[in-house]
């Protein structure tokens, strides 16, 4: 625990001694004094005086007895005074630390400080004149008295960050445990999940779903989340992910503050799933985020999974895809190379546009002759087979993922360029 040390002597009792039976004095008076504080904080501060400020006056009580103790026990013995503001920096810095872990602000305590130590010098000063002491003995108790409040009001302050500080951290690491538990591979209860956003204090929302984010432009910058109300991000697994509560109730996808918040670089989002689900939303914004990165999905953006599900369930088993793309599209073998991209593309728009010569002409821009004369080419080569309805599905998705490869292989040379 890092108290605040005292940072000086104010009072030099060799040049300024002070008559022993003042502290006598003050400390027959102190109960009265205390009141008399105690009373003129609760008039001054509305925090101390709102009848649910039980422990604001609790503390209140014994803050002020304690400061005002400490300093007669100084003028009664001076040269321990290092000891006693120590002592006393001590008992405020834990004040300070009481707020913060009760979460409350610290406005109030240093109000309650500055006004209790004008207060207490007030009837302090009147004491003085009393006994008649010398103007500058008057003078040096003002200033210990002063400096008093300035050291014990520093050391509540250093408590109170102290206590933010690591409340703050141990925050983050709870709401980071339950950020992998929640995307980890094993199952997760609504109960386990309850009893650790209750700690992280958060909230638990109906669904989420979650966000891939590709590196940062800049390597050398922070990688900070994107600002999103109740989100949950880890910056540093590979890829950035951050789970979102209630996406689809924010609207906040497609809008500009998102698109600006992610400082430009790539992002996929997995579909919206239940809590328990969030692991299967990570997974296809994983999955989408990396065929971003090769050129089968846009590169520059945000990507939404739900807007690309079949090129990611057509994905998701590549070495399979790929044997179904050699079995079905084996027939266009036996045309020569410059042959087969062509037949290939126009047997492609044939099936996509319901067999319509006149659509594939328009789609590929080419004479409606020149598609027939390649639809005669392509009965050649596959037969009966084209108008077999479960062949026209396997060529579709044959044919679409030879196109995504070709894509792929179009946009290598950028890859570089956008943080993949």
């Amino acid at each position: 625990m890092a108290v605040p040390t005292p940072r000086g002597v104010p009072v030099d009792p060799t040049t300024a001694p002070v008559p022993p039976e003042l502290a006598e004095l003050l400390r027959a008076q102190l109960p009265r004094v205390a009141d008399e504080v105690e009373e003129e904080v609760r008039r001054q501060v509305p925090e101390y005086g709102l009848p649910s400020g039980a422990v604001y006056r609790e503390n209140l009580r014994a803050g002020v007895v304690q400061a005002l103790s400490l300093f007669i026990d100084h003028i009664a013995d001076p040269r321990d005074q290092r000891s006693t503001m120590t002592t006393m920096t001590t008992t405020y810095y834990e004040i300070g630390r009481g707020v913060a872990l009760d979460g409350r602000s610290l406005d109030a305590v240093q109000s309650a400080l500055r006004v209790g130590g004008l207060h207490a010098w007030r009837l302090m000063g009147r004491t003085a004149e009393e006994l008649g002491l010398d103007s500058q003995v008057v003078s040096a108790l003002g200033e210990l008295a002063f400096r008093t409040v300035h050291e014990v009001a520093e050391a509540a302050a250093a408590g109170y960050a102290d206590a933010r500080s690591r409340s703050a951290d141990e925050l983050e690491r709870r709401r980071g445990r339950l950020l992998d538990v929640l995307l980890g591979d094993g199952p997760v209860s609504p109960e386990e999940v309850q009893d650790l956003a209750h700690g992280a204090r958060w909230r638990v929302p109906s669904r989420v779903a979650v966000i891939a984010l590709a590196g940062p432009a800049d390597p050398r910058a922070e990688d900070r989340p994107p600002a999103m109300p109740g989100a949950l991000a880890d910056m540093e697994s590979r890829p950035p992910r951050v789970l979102v509560p209630d996406p689809e109730g924010y609207g906040r996808f497609g809008g500009r503050s998102f698109v600006l918040g992610l400082g430009g670089r790539p992002a996929a989002i997995g579909p919206t799933v239940p809590v328990p689900e969030a692991a299967r939303s990570l997974r296809w914004a994983t999955r989408a985020l990396g065929l971003m990165g090769r050129g089968v999905l846009p590169r520059q953006g945000v990507v939404l999974c739900a807007d690309h599900l079949s090129t990611l369930l057509l994905h998701s088993d590549e070495p399979l895809l790929a044997q179904l793309e050699a079995r079905v599209l084996a027939p266009l073998d036996a045309a020569s190379e410059g042959q087969r991209a062509r037949l290939a593309e126009t047997l492609f728009a044939w099936l996509l546009s319901g067999s319509n010569v006149p659509d594939v002409a328009a789609r590929l821009h080419i004479h409606p002759q020149t598609v027939r004369y390649r639809l005669r080419q392509l009965e050649k080569l596959f037969g009966e087979s084209l108008h077999d309805p479960g062949t026209r599905l396997d060529l579709i998705l044959a044919l679409r993922s030879a196109a995504s490869r070709e894509s792929e292989r179009d946009s290598r040379p950028d890859k570089n360029r956008d943080g993949f």
